[in-house]
């Protein structure tokens, strides 16, 4: 039992080696539009007034989803077209690690919903720990992937932090406002870049 076990442990982990390049490459599309829908997310808020505890979390959830199942559906496209099962071992190993900082953040944000009234407006706290928690969740998924989605998370996990600070020593942050912009930053300018990023450098690897 335990040489099965073994012996399935060292070709998951040989086989998400041999994968890290097309996850890197799949990666740069879904930055890219998972971080369009945050900034066009950002600014629905300049025109429509969302600042109560369960609008606030209501609107940026179905923002998530609409973002994870765009991701889905690009992360399907791109297993169709190199003809890899998408449902592998290794896709299983990343979504174990996403899982635990996905199920605390989602937590947060069904009890803004349902307990709102028992809170105090506090959309910037759940912004700041869902900054955290997405941090959190892409660094052990990074493991599975090229060190550069590790460092992306630790970018999310000491802004998050940074973020923590700044408004508990300025009130004038805490805000909806203020809330609706940390999202658009990092969830929406943040992803942008890194897709940018990852797009340009996986080009300029192809004509080399």
């Amino acid at each position: 039992m335990e040489t099965n076990w073994a012996s399935e442990h060292l070709h998951t982990i040989r086989t998400l080696m041999e994968r890290s390049a097309l996850y890197r490459r799949a990666l740069a599309p879904v930055m890219i539009v998972t971080g369009s829908i945050g900034v066009l997310a950002a600014i629905v808020p300049c025109m429509i007034r969302i600042d109560s505890n369960a609008g606030f979390s209501s609107f940026w959830m179905g923002v998530s989803l609409l973002g994870v199942i765009a991701s889905f559906l690009l992360v399907r496209r791109q297993a169709l077209r190199e003809s890899e099962p998408f449902w592998s071992s290794p896709t299983r190993r990343v979504t174990q690690a996403l899982l635990p900082a996905f199920v605390v953040g989602l937590a947060a944000g069904v009890l803004f919903v349902v307990a709102a009234p028992a809170l105090p407006n506090a959309a910037w706290l759940l912004s700041i720990l869902w900054v955290i928690a997405y941090g959190c969740a892409l660094h052990p998924a990074g493991f599975f992937m090229q060190r550069g989605i590790r460092l992306f998370g630790w970018i999310f996990i000491l802004g998050g932090c940074i973020a923590l600070y700044v408004s508990v020593f300025c009130p004038a942050f805490q805000t909806a406002e203020a809330a609706h912009y940390l999202m658009g930053t990092f969830f929406g300018v943040m992803h942008l870049a890194y897709g940018t990023y990852l797009y340009f450098t996986e080009r300029k690897k192809k004509t080399v």
